[in-house]
């Protein structure tokens, strides 16, 4: 069996490191990245199974990004994350599910471990 793959955007280096390691914990290979412009880059490069993806970005906002994975048809399990008020990942999570994207769940910055490694582990046994 191949290994699923997690690919991540977010910039702050210490979400990207608890996510690597929950999703490392979950048996993902984790493709990480602080960087928005390569992020398009990794996801028209890997075949990620489940993509995490931060709504609050520097060069380009979580919607932008929402908006380039439904024109690329994007297939993989979303996680929409942010520091943000609820309401904003709820109605970003709308907006996904409007583009046609597959959004698996969102989870609130500061993210707890647990959370989000239940979230992980539930996507690789569905697989």
């Amino acid at each position: 069996m191949q290994q699923r793959k997690l690919l991540v955007v977010d910039d702050e280096p210490a979400i990207l490191a608890l996510i690597k390691r929950a999703g490392e914990a979950c048996g993902y290979e984790v493709i990480a990245t602080s960087q928005a412009r390569d992020f398009k880059l990794l996801f028209l490069s890997t075949q990620a199974d489940v993509i995490g993806l931060d709504l609050g970005m520097p060069e380009f906002d979580g919607i932008e990004l929402l908006r380039f994975l439904a024109q690329e048809q994007c297939q993989s399990q979303l996680i929409i994350i942010s520091g943000f008020d609820r309401r904003i990942l709820e109605t970003a999570l709308r907006l996904g599910e409007a583009l046609g994207l597959k959004i698996a769940g969102t989870l609130s910055k500061p993210i707890k471990m647990a959370v989000l490694r239940n979230l992980l582990g539930r996507l690789a046994e569905a697989a």
